[in-house]
């Protein structure tokens, strides 16, 4: 009897994974990740170009700030926005760079990244069941950190053929009456595209006709060829109705600093910090020394490292077009995008066996979404010898497909 009991018990025990919260369970692990854990844990010779992350250094006086800051025992809690000084220097820069005004005590919240600024956002504004609008191929962590958020995440598809655009035809056909939000992220991380004033004229039209909000990612503002970045909420009635968000990882080579920051109505903001303040409490303060030292003197180097990713953006397109694979020129963000269709196999297959039989890592186009399929994400923010390298061991795997 006894062990009967026992045997029913252990029939009806759970097992861990039915404790997790079902969305968490439905979110698959992050495709880029994958890539990058199979580079790292290998002890071959293998170039990776799927992480989109600086080559340089954090340069040496924004670093020098932050020691200094320890030295002199700042260690403590800050504001939750962020220490004033921070706030009042990513004001005036948006306001300089991008014509932009916010108002630093109460439209401005410094963030631990700019992931946490989306995903502050998202579960301020969120109602379960509403439809959140993301135009695709994007970064992969928009969809996730929307169905965590209770909500609906939509895709609105994009083509090389329009340079990755977002099209007011493509939006409007997205559109029901439970949508609520649209995420923009341009210039686009995958596929370079960036938007013009023009653009963005149309999609503003329709944002305010049907009473959107929108979360514009623009961590890659500074990182534009030719033409100079246009943020949404410049748009003539488009400020308050945008949360900009943005931070220090990509143009000032900070990705481990972690440093981001979230500008809009004072309200959405105010929102945003009380949910900010109860679960990170602050960002961490030598990280804000170092991002207001990079906004105060760290200009410069910001466009010196711009120039080299010119550069190498050149070298790369040329290479791809050169080997035989189709690539439209990206004209912002550190990432070509090119197509492996004509080689007939999928993505995900291309790019498995380009990282075990040519030893270089990239990202199978199908993890950013819709329109990503018969593509590969390839970073350039690697050395020049690294791409070249690179280029000549994916021409040598083409040649023998």
């Amino acid at each position: 009897m006894i062990k009967d009991e026992l045997t029913v018990s252990q029939e009806k025990k759970k097992s861990m994974k039915d404790y997790l919260s079902p969305a968490v369970r439905e979110i698959p692990p992050s495709g880029i990740r994958k890539f990058f854990d199979l580079v790292s844990n290998s002890k071959e010779d293998i170039i990776s170009l799927g992480v989109g992350e600086p080559d340089f250094s954090t340069p040496w006086h924004v670093r020098e700030a932050a020691v200094y800051s320890l030295e002199r025992g700042r260690t403590k809690y800050t504001p939750n926005s962020g220490i004033p000084e921070l706030r009042e220097a990513i004001a005036e820069y948006l306001h300089k760079s991008f014509q932009v005004k916010y108002e630093p005590t109460n439209e401005v919240l410094v963030t631990v990244g700019g992931s946490e600024a989306i995903d502050l956002a998202l579960r301020a504004l969120v109602t379960p069941g509403d439809e959140i609008l993301i135009p695709e191929p994007c970064y992969i962590s928009y969809s996730p950190i929307t169905t965590i958020s209770g909500g609906k995440a939509v895709g609105v598809e994009t083509f090389a053929k329009d340079q990755f655009k977002l099209t007011p035809e493509a939006l409007r056909a997205a559109l029901t009456p439970r949508s609520k939000i649209l995420i923009l992220c341009y210039p686009s991380n995958p596929t370079g595209g960036i938007m013009s004033y023009e653009d963005w004229l149309p999609i503003a039209k329709i944002v305010e006709e049907n009473d959107l909000i929108v979360i514009s990612d623009e961590i890659y503002a500074e990182l534009t060829y030719g033409q100079k970045h246009v943020s949404f909420a410049v748009m003539p009635g488009m400020k308050d109705r945008t949360i900009l968000v943005s931070g220090f990882s990509k143009a000032f080579a900070m990705t481990g600093w972690r440093m981001g920051y979230a500008c809009g109505h004072p309200e959405l903001i105010s929102a945003m910090t009380k949910i900010h303040q109860y679960t990170v409490m602050c960002a961490p303060i030598m990280g804000q020394v170092a991002a207001h030292e990079a906004l105060t003197n760290g200009l410069e180097e910001k466009d010196r490292m711009m120039e080299s990713y010119n550069q190498r953006r050149r070298l790369v397109v040329k290479g791809f077009r050169e080997i035989g694979l189709e690539c439209h020129e990206p004209q912002g963000a550190f990432y070509a995008f090119p197509s492996i269709v004509k080689t007939g196999m999928t993505s995900d297959e291309f790019a498995q066996r380009l990282l075990y039989e040519a030893k270089v890592a990239a990202v199978p186009g199908h993890v950013f979404g819709l329109g990503g399929e018969g593509f590969l994400r390839c970073s350039y923010a690697y050395s020049v010898s690294q791409l070249n390298e690179a280029l000549e061991r994916i021409g040598n795997f083409l040649k023998k497909l």
